[in-house]
């Protein structure tokens, strides 16, 4: 269980959480997207911080905030997350995984005890893709997977261009896959993040902290039915209602996720015309499926779309799909997960083990080095909005759990 010095650790990691939160927040929740003022105060927050305990800082070509203490070997471990967040969100949110990390650099750097290995501490930039809609910018550009000619393309709301929004940190989109070769020459031969739940799965079963095993593959589509629009004065039954076709096709995706234990999101729904007395002649859904089996995946993804041509028919209007994104399932590294296991149990009393529908950063890590992530419980499950919690108890827990899994890393 807790030792006197870990639960001081992860109490005064819990206090530069609520530091940050106290800059970067305010009653309607933290404001720290990604690319604008609030974000950048709390990247400065991060540097500055770091500096006073000794760590040498450095960013990347894709602005991703390194802190740096050197170890007796050039060998070096992880522990990254991100410190942006999406519109109104919460105050540990990826904020948390960092935060923890800087715990981990307080138990060297000015205090002279020098780790084994080197270890490094990453903010990535952009995880969340909040205002140009593209997640884990700054991870992905380390990993090699960002595709710089598409990210070019992106734009925000207002209409500003992602390369645009670049100049005023003196970045080129160009630049970005620099990160990758920047990162090789850090000698990482691991790792870490630590994150809240998101879910809630661990405050149901009465668990502060679990090893997270993996994270779930996504299918992200777009789904448009296109019917014929008229008077809403029509017969239902005579109708070419592309709306009936969507809503039908949407209860569908709700069984093929509970048949299969899998996750089927409709989380946009748009309508044409989109007045009160026409029935609409066109329906645009999205479709976000997961599953942490890749099997699983490729079938309620299939399913999904004979759903869709069922309801098409049934409603006399045509189907039309357009894929957005795909991942597979992430599964990662036994010895680490191993390890994480062994940490939560020396904290917690059982070596509980989950995993994470959520996409992290840590999905990305794990295509290029063996990778790990650790949950803390979130309470009621609620995230990216401003009632986000986890209880201070259980924080410390996960936290100081964490940090054993740190050290346990880094003395190999």
């Amino acid at each position: 269980m807790t030792q006197p010095a870990w639960k001081d650790s992860a109490k005064d990691v819990i206090k530069d959480l609520r530091e940050l939160a106290s800059l970067t927040s305010d009653a309607d929740g933290a404001h720290r997207v990604a690319w604008t003022p609030t974000w950048d105060k709390a990247q400065d927050w991060f540097k500055k911080k770091m500096k006073l305990e000794g760590a040498e800082i450095s960013v990347d070509s894709a602005n991703n905030v390194w802190a740096k203490i050197q170890g007796e070997i050039n060998e070096a471990i992880l522990i990254g997350s991100h410190l942006d967040c999406v519109p109104n969100g919460g105050w540990l949110d990826g904020a948390l995984g960092v935060v923890a990390g800087m715990g981990g650099i307080k138990r060297y750097g000015k205090n002279g005890k020098k780790p084994k290995k080197t270890l490094y501490v990453v903010s990535w930039a952009d995880e969340e893709g909040a205002r140009f809609g593209r997640s884990c910018i700054g991870s992905s550009a380390v990993s090699g997977a960002l595709d710089i000619n598409e990210a070019a393309k992106l734009k925000d709301n207002n209409g500003i261009a992602f390369t645009d929004a670049l100049k005023r940190y003196n970045l080129n989109i160009e630049a970005f896959p620099n990160a990758r070769k920047e990162f090789m020459d850090k000698h990482i031969k691991s790792y870490l993040e630590l994150h809240i739940e998101q879910a809630p799965v661990l405050e149901s079963q009465g668990k502060s902290a679990a090893c997270v095993y993996g994270i779930t593959g996504c299918e992200r589509q777009y789904i448009t039915f296109k019917g014929q629009p008229a008077h809403s004065g029509a017969p239902i039954s005579m109708r070419r209602d592309a709306f009936l076709a969507a809503a039908q096709a949407s209860l569908a995706f709700r069984e093929i996720g509970l048949k299969h234990n899998a996750y089927c999101t409709v989380g946009k729904v748009k309508v044409f015309p989109d007045i009160v007395t026409i029935f609409p002649g066109e329906c645009m859904i999205s479709l976000d499926q997961r599953s942490i089996d890749a099997n699983i995946l490729e079938k309620i993804y299939e399913e999904a779309r004979i759903a869709c041509m069922k309801a098409a028919a049934d409603n006399k209007v045509d189907v039309v799909f357009e894929p957005v994104w795909s991942i597979p399932p992430t599964i990662f590294d036994t010895h680490l997960t191993e390890l994480c296991r062994e940490a939560v149990k020396e904290e917690t009393g059982e070596a509980t083990s989950i995993f994470s529908g959520p996409l992290h950063d840590a999905a990305e890590m794990a295509k290029i080095l063996p990778s790990i992530m650790m949950f803390t419980m979130s309470a009621s499950g609620l995230s990216h909005c401003k009632e986000e919690n986890t209880p201070d108890k259980d924080l410390e827990t996960a936290i100081a759990a964490f940090l054993r899994l740190t050290e346990k890393t880094i003395n190999e």
